[in-house]
């Protein structure tokens, strides 16, 4: 299995996480030595292991979310990397961001951020073109 492929068989784990309101899974994932960060939709950021795992206990406790990805792309930079996607909830797409970065030889999810996409709809998927640029 490539570095690629590896990195989006973890995206989908984060997903499937995620859905299945899996907290150990959602844990496994997660960087232990590495700092770690994430940005939820509407909230500030969030660093440190303990604070990124206590908002997803919160969220997977009070929500019984119906998320997917699509339009996976896959960056690698050495030992770090940047799954790009789109997530899908209900009618509302957010862009969402996943760092992931190699923590003693295998990846672990290093970052998270999601926020709205302008003008996009879950039932139309993009033309593989660049985005428009709104500033």
């Amino acid at each position: 299995m490539t570095d690629r492929d590896t990195l989006l068989a973890l995206n989908q784990a984060f997903y499937r996480a995620f859905n299945g309101c899996d907290l150990p899974a959602m844990e496994a994932l997660w960087a232990e030595t590495l700092p770690v960060s994430c940005i939820h939709p509407g909230w500030t950021a969030l660093f440190g292991r303990e604070a990124v795992l206590d908002s997803w206990r919160d969220i997977l406790r009070s929500e019984n979310p119906s998320v997917h990805a699509r339009n996976e792309r896959v960056t690698i930079h050495g030992d770090t990397a940047l799954v790009v996607c789109e997530e899908v909830l209900g009618p509302a797409v957010l862009a969402a961001t996943n760092l992931f970065a190699r923590e003693d030889g295998s990846w672990r999810l290093a970052h998270h951020q999601a926020g709205p996409v302008a003008h996009a709809r879950a039932d139309v998927a993009p033309p593989d073109q660049p985005p428009r640029r709104l500033h």
